[in-house]
């Protein structure tokens, strides 16, 4: 994050949805997660198309591609500077992590897993963070008294009142989106 005030300024924007009735997000938390798994079908109908020359799955990868983008119009409202292609990224890399972190776990790699599944939750929670209007991409740059750091990178000290910006976002993503609401 830049600086104290923005610090604060996201803080106080916490401070206020944590006071509000929770976030009836649970149906966008629902197609979130819809809309990583189109963006895994992409990548499949791209790497079947390039394993079978057959041109039906260019087709399919298109028909995809363009059901994601309409589902993604109804979360991102924000289309400052490249959030929609950030956040198309965050939910992707989010899946991707959460997937090898399930392989990781069945692996009996329990540790290893944890940690994959806690970055993909960072990345979770970041998506969200930028979508609800708590962090703008300018808070997300480091700067030498203050870094942003993933919770697993325990080698890394904070520095003293430092704020993790994953920590918050993955406490406020806890606090506002229940997703058993129905």
């Amino acid at each position: 994050m830049a600086n104290q005030d923005d610090i604060q300024k996201f803080l106080e924007k916490v401070k206020k949805m944590e006071k509000g009735e929770k976030l009836d997000l649970s149906s966008d938390e629902d197609l979130s997660i819809g809309i990583m798994n189109l963006i895994s079908m992409e990548e499949h109908f791209f790497f079947t198309y390039n394993k079978t020359q057959d041109e039906k799955y260019l087709d399919l990868l298109n028909e995809v591609r363009e059901m994601r983008k309409s589902l993604l119009k109804r979360i991102i409202k924000d289309y400052e500077g490249e959030i929609w292609c950030i956040s198309k990224h965050l939910l992707a890399a989010s899946m991707r992590l959460m997937e090898v972190g399930t392989k990781t776990l069945t692996k009996g790699e329990k540790k290893a897993a944890e940690d994959l599944f806690q970055k993909s939750y960072q990345l979770y929670s970041l998506f969200w963070g930028l979508n609800l209007g708590l962090v703008k991409t300018k808070d997300t740059k480091q700067s030498e008294t203050s870094k942003v750091t993933f919770l697993s990178d325990n080698s890394r000290p904070k520095a003293k009142g430092s704020v993790n910006i994953f920590e918050k976002l993955g406490e406020l993503v806890q606090k506002v989106i229940d997703c058993c609401k129905e």
